[in-house]
């Protein structure tokens, strides 16, 4: 819409011939503004927060108890295992290490068979006291 349709003035005008249109407020004026700061009273009190908040910590300290528990019995039931077949295993290393000494024995005569008064199986360092060897292979080219 053009001016001079919204002013009942029709043909061009100068906009200083025509009358003040002036926006305004509505009849019987605005309302009020709220400008007071206004807290809400809804929702839960700070005790009732904190009740929650400690029921809520406390049975989750309860759930990881009950978990420990669970997790200790479990482990102690993997311990029980183990001890139950060391003896088999043991018995087993023992059987590999005895047939893996007599290789070694074997070998040790073959080297050493040229050597005057050596004794096979002897232990040069003289200790007394018999110790296996340490790693889990008994192989001639690593002693």
């Amino acid at each position: 819409m053009t001016e001079a349709v919204i002013r009942n003035k029709p043909g061009m005008a100068s906009v200083k011939d025509m009358p003040i249109l002036q926006d305004g407020p509505p009849p019987g004026g605005f309302a009020p503004v709220r400008f007071a700061r206004r807290i809400p009273n809804k929702g839960p009190s700070a005790m009732a927060i904190f009740l929650a908040a400690f029921g809520a910590f406390s049975y989750g300290m309860y759930q990881v108890g009950q978990g420990n528990k669970v997790r200790r019995a479990l482990k102690e039931e993997k311990y029980a295992a183990r001890r139950a077949i060391l003896p088999l295993l043991q018995a087993e290393e023992d059987e590999r290490f005895v047939k893996e000494w007599n290789k070694y024995l074997e070998y040790e005569a073959e080297v050493m068979k040229d050597v005057p008064g050596w004794k096979v199986g002897q232990s040069v360092y003289n200790s007394g006291k018999w110790m296996p060897p340490a790693t889990g292979e008994l192989r001639p080219e690593a002693l």
